[in-house]
C-alpha cells in the first residue's frame, strides 16, 4: 500500500494518505504535508518533538495534529523525517493523539536541505477521514 498521493487542486495543495490503521494514515498525512516542502527521506532524524493534541472528532484531531506540526515548522524550523510513534485514544469527550516526530531543524538559507514553497495554514476544505478496518484514508487540503 502506498503511503500517500498528491491530488490536483486549483490554488492549494491536496493530498490523500493511507494506512492499515488510522494512526498509520495520520502518520503518512504528516509525511505528505512535509513532502510538499522537501524530500522527507533526505531529512535526518536528529531532533525529536512530542506532539499532543485533542479533538471532538477525527477530522478535528487530524486538523489539530497537522496544525501543531506546522507550528513546529514555523517556530522551530522543524522538518519531518518520520513519525516514530503515534497513538490515538477515544475518550468520553472526544479523541486524544500523542506522537513522537523525528526530523531536523532547518535554518533559512541553509543548503543542508532543499526546501521550496511555504504552507500557510491547515484547512477543513475537502477534508476526509475514512476509518475502516485495514484501509484508512485521510484527505487534506493545505493553504500554500
Amino acid at each position: 500500500m502506498k503511503k500517500y498521493e498528491y491530488l490536483e487542486h486549483t490554488a492549494d495543495a491536496k493530498f490523500r494518505a493511507f494506512g492499515k490503521t488510522i494512526e498509520e494514515a495520520f502518520s503518512n498525512a504528516a509525511l505528505a504535508m512535509f513532502g510538499i516542502l522537501t524530500d522527507t527521506e533526505k531529512v535526518q532524524s536528529i531532533v525529536e518533538k512530542t506532539v499532543e493534541v485533542q479533538g471532538n472528532g477525527l477530522p478535528e484531531l487530524l486538523y489539530e495534529y497537522l496544525d501543531e506540526l506546522l507550528f513546529l515548522l514555523d517556530t522551530d524550523n522543524f522538518l519531518l523525517n518520520e513519525i516514530k510513534e503515534l497513538k490515538i485514544n477515544k475518550e468520553a469527550t472526544g479523541y486524544t493523539l500523542k506522537a513522537l516526530a523525528a526530523g531536523d531543524l532547518h535554518k533559512r538559507g541553509d543548503k543542508k536541505y532543499l526546501v521550496s514553497g511555504n504552507i500557510k495554514s491547515m484547512t477543513y476544505s475537502e477534508m476526509i477521514v475514512d476509518d475502516r478496518p485495514e484501509k484508512c484514508i485521510v484527505q487534506v487540503v493545505v493553504d500554500i
